[in-house]
Formats: C-alpha cells, structure tokens, sequence
C-alpha cells in the first residue's frame, strides 16, 4: 500500500517530506483517465499540418518559430534533454532529488501536461526503488521553471546521465536495469513537460520551509533556556499583554514560553529582585519569533498551492484546447522563500543575542564564557563568536534572489525569479539557525548547571536533561565542534523540542 498518492486533489507539504525521507508513492485512480485525455490533442498536434504548437511542433525558446517535422518529433524531445542538463556545482542531496521527483510526478498526474500515464508510472517506480537521478544544484534562474536541475531528472527517464542506486553512484542505464525499471522512449511534448516547471525550488524550498518551522518552536525551547539562566522575567508573556497585538505567531510563541517557564523554581528565587525589564533579545521573544511564523506561515500557503499547482507549458484543457502560458515562473515562490530566509535570519539573530547574554557576566550574573575556572579556561568565548559569524553569514543569504534577474534564451526569457536560488539560500539559512539555536541550547545548559540546586520550570527542565544525554557539562575546556554538532542535531530534528513538548504539552 502506497503511503503518498499523486494526481490526486490533496498532496501535502508533509507528504513531500514523507517521500523525501523514502516513503512509497501511488497513482490516484482517477488520473490515468485525465492523463489520457490530454494526450489526444498532442498526438494530433504532433502528426502535422495544424497550428504550430510550443514545444510540439516548434523548437523551443527563441526558436519556438521553427516548425519540427512529424518525423522528427521523438529526436526534438531528446534533444531537448540532453541539451538542457548544462548543471554545474554539488549535487542536490537524495532528500530534495526525491521531493523533485514526487513534485514532478504530481504535477504531470493532474493531467493537464499531455504526457502517457507510462511517463509518471516511470517516476513512480524509480521512487519506489530508489532510483535516484544525480542533480547539480546550480543552473536554474527559475524560468522557464528548473530547465536544468529538471533535465539532469529526465535523463535518466532515458536511461542517460548517473543515478545513486543501493548506495551506488552509476550510469543511469545500469541504475534503471538493476531495478527492473524500462527506460522511456520520450514522445511528443514529453520531454518539455519534464523540464517545464518550479519543482526544483518548489522541492528544496518545502524541505527547508519544514525545518524553519520547527526551528521556531525549538527558538522557544532554547530561548526559555536562557531567561531561566540569566534569571530573566517570564511576565512579559503575560496571555494579557499579547492579546492587545493579536498576530497569531506573537501569541502562540508567547504562549509556549509561558508554559515552558510555568512553576520556575528559578523565578521564584528571585521574584523580588530589583530589575524591571530584560533586554529585548529576551522580552521581545514572543514578537521576534512570532513575526517569524507569520513570514513562515505565508510562505507555506503559498508552496501548499504550488505542489498543488499545473506549471508546465502548453496546457491541455478537457475541451482539447492547447494554451501556452507562464505558469512555469517561479516568482510566486520566489518572494515566499525569501521572505523565509529573511524571517529565520531574524530568528537566528535574536538567539545569538541571548547567547551574549548568557557569556557576558554584566548581564548573566554568572562566570565570564560560563568557564569553569576564567582566565585558565575560556568556556563558551569562541561558541559565541561561531553564532555570530553563521549570522553574518544569514545576514549575506537573506539578501533576496527574487528581485535579481538576467536575461536569457536571447532575450525571449527575459525576466526570470531566481527561485532556485532563493531555495538554496533558505537551506543554507535553515542549517545556520539550527546550529545557532544549538549552541544557545549548550550555553543555557551550562548556566542552568551553574543555577543549582535551582531548578528550571518543567519544560526547561526536560529539554536540559535530552541535551545532558547527548552532551556532558563542560568542567574544562575542550574541543567544542563535537559538542556543537550534537546540539544542532537535537534542534534540527526537533528532539530538543519533543522532549519539552512531554514535559508542557505540544510545541509548535
């Protein structure tokens, strides 16, 4: 039984991450019948003789007024391939080829492309086997869609180019064989509904858009961590004072902390202390990491549409009509996956904040760099100064892709989105403030353990205890990359969230 279903009304951005990680993919019942519909008006288009149609009957691009002769139809849809997979740079990880794929399959499925059923059965299986295309990531400036990083995918539809299979890079036709899976014979159209289309940023941008999700509930997590270090104030989570700026994002955040801070033994030990405000970076987590949300929110509105969405060009309507179009622009989701990048900038930025509140002893009250012993050890010094360069780093990648664009195909793709690099950069940002967040979390445990025999609220409590489990308290220096790396993990896959989500109820 398949666990994801394509050509069907409902495809999650759940269910891209579900293949991502190897979940099995179906064909909804009902789309080899729209399938087939739309191959009419191509086959009839192909024989000749009728009205040129893009990418049927003509060549492509700027030579879209070159009439192809019936005879040469199959050879124009290899050419095509072939000449489009000009990627460069590292290849794509399994992960994001697999979302590529399922997208891809999807989108065909609804059966407004002109494709035989045979062409999305193919991505099926090469799914369900582990078929997986290398990819370059680099080569997309996101219109006409993903040409190359979409080539390099059909190719091995072909049985040409390299494929990962079994945990073996490998010609393609050797991949496909070893896996009882035909190489295609491309027909008319097929190979520019292959190529036409936003899946590579739409694929990349999803599984990136999930974790900077997950990232701001886990910010929440790490932030708690630190109030209750430095013995900060939980009153400015107050359900009150939020209530008179209802932005959703605001309110949730400002909810988790409160129950992540409820019942602080640590806050009642200094409930009477003579400090009124905290510093922002701590106050103002539920408005910082709430506007990230709502960013997040948008973004994912808008890839929910896209997954769902036909981006290929021509169109085939149910009347037989066949429309050229733009739907393969991928500005729409451009804009949405630089605003995501900007929101988790801000996210990270915030946090590496409270890591300075947590090293400097004129804010924490607590040892210069959380050191054992200072002078003789440095402690968290250089944890901090890594933050601050990976938000360095976020700073440069949030600069939008979107609002850049160069022309290309002489001239007749003369405004294109930049989608894959704003895709690309949101995964990059993604990584940097999971890594952040780790170390905020190391650091806050290191205070925490300074705090004792005080104990942190319940919430806090649980997510100090699963980074102790991974990471020892720090009672002399040591070579912190280790260290860094096992907290990032714990952020990354939400276990440093799931751990306060059972002491609290859920995170997210």
């Amino acid at each position: 039984m398949s666990d994801v279903v394509v050509g069907g009304p409902d495809l999650t951005l759940e269910d891209v991450a579900a293949v991502a990680r190897g979940a099995k993919v179906g064909l909804f019942a009902e789309a080899r019948t729209r399938m087939e519909r739309s191959r009419a008006p191509i086959e009839a288009a192909a024989r000749g003789g009728g009205a040129a149609v893009y990418g049927v009957n003509t060549g492509f691009g700027a030579l879209s007024r070159v009439r192809i002769d019936a005879t040469q139809v199959k050879e124009l849809q290899l050419n095509l391939i072939r000449s489009h997979a000009a990627g460069v740079g590292p290849d794509h990880g399994t992960d994001v080829v697999r979302a590529m794929l399922l997208c891809r399959a999807h989108t065909l499925a609804l059966g407004h492309s002109g494709v035989r059923p045979v062409v999305v059965e193919t991505l099926l299986q090469m799914l369900n086997r582990g078929v997986h295309p290398v990819v370059p990531s680099r080569g997309s400036v996101g219109a006409s869609g993903d040409l190359a990083p979409l080539a390099h995918l059909a190719l091995t539809l072909v049985g040409e180019g390299e494929a990962e299979f079994s945990g073996e890079r490998m010609p393609a036709a050797r991949a496909l064989s070893a896996a009882g899976i035909a190489a295609l014979e491309l027909l008319a159209k097929e190979g520019l509904s292959l190529v036409n289309g936003t899946q590579a940023m739409t694929a990349q941008g999803t599984l990136a858009l999930l974790l900077g999700e997950s990232l701001c509930a886990s910010a929440d997590v790490t932030g708690a961590m630190t109030l209750e270090a430095v013995m900060g104030s939980p009153r400015a989570f107050d359900e009150r004072i939020h209530a008179l700026r209802p932005h959703p994002g605001q309110i949730a955040s400002a909810s988790a902390l409160a129950r992540l801070l409820q019942g602080s033994e640590i806050a009642r030990a200094h409930a009477d202390c003579d400090k009124v405000q905290d510093a922002y970076s701590l106050r103002c987590m539920p408005q910082v990491h709430g506007a990230a949300r709502d960013a997040l929110s948008y973004t994912r509105a808008v890839l929910a549409r896209e997954v769902q969405s036909v981006t290929d060009n021509p169109l085939v309507f149910e009347d037989g009509t066949i429309l050229s179009g733009g739907n393969f622009h991928g500005q729409p989701v451009a804009i949405a996956l630089d605003l995501a990048a900007i929101a988790l900038c801000d996210l990270g930025s915030i946090a590496e904040r409270r890591i300075e509140q947590l090293v400097n002893p004129a804010f924490s009250g607590l040892p210069p760099f959380l050191a054992p012993r200072e002078g003789l050890h440095s402690g968290f010094m250089i944890a901090q100064v890594t933050a601050a360069a990976l938000v360095a780093e976020c700073r440069i990648l949030a600069h939008p892709a979107s609002v850049d664009s160069i022309p290309s195909s002489a001239g007749k793709e003369d405004h294109v989105s930049m989608g894959a690099h704003a895709a690309a950069k949101l995964a990059r940002v993604a990584d940097n403030v999971a890594t952040i967040l780790g170390i905020e979390a190391m650091c806050a445990a290191q205070g925490l353990d300074l705090r004792r025999p005080l104990q942190p609220a319940a919430g806090v409590l649980a997510a100090h205890q699963a980074l102790r489990r991974r990471i020892g308290t720090l009672q002399a220096d040591r070579p912190l990359s280790p260290d860094i790396a096992a907290a990032a993990d714990l952020v990354r896959t939400g276990a440093l969230r799931d751990a306060a989500s059972s002491a609290v109820g859920g995170l997210s």
